[in-house]
């Protein structure tokens, strides 16, 4: 089994900062790609922004400039940086993880946290 955990959501004024950190644990031989992932009551889940094991990454169009993904390998952490929070960045954020079980399987699964609640005021 592979658990992540999120923390560092909260409520911030527009204009504000805040930092999230998902850190995996268990059953894990290597993660591919770790991503950020957000939702708001009655619509769709909304990839934020994603990053390879090899530190590749990739934005939504809606954050590019203001969030910053990163990762520590060696920790099995994902990190997003998020500069001049708005209004619509309010959201539930997850952490999601493609996760190599076995060393002699290339099969992947994967996992999300139980999400933090990021919350921007106006």
């Amino acid at each position: 089994q592979v658990q992540l955990v999120e923390s560092g959501g909260g409520l911030v004024q527009a204009g504000g900062s805040l930092s999230l950190s998902c850190a995996a644990s268990g059953s894990i031989f290597s993660i591919n790609v770790m991503a950020w992932y957000r939702q708001t009551p009655g619509k769709q889940r909304e990839l934020v922004a994603s990053i390879t094991s090899s530190g590749n990454t990739n934005y939504a169009d809606s954050v590019k400039g203001r969030f910053t993904i990163s990762r520590d390998n060696a920790k099995n952490t994902v990190y997003l940086q998020m500069n001049s929070l708005e209004s619509e960045d309010t959201a539930v954020y997850y952490c999601n993880a493609q996760v190599q079980v076995f060393s002699w399987s290339k099969i992947t699964h994967e996992y999300r946290g139980q999400g933090t609640q990021v919350t921007v005021s106006s």
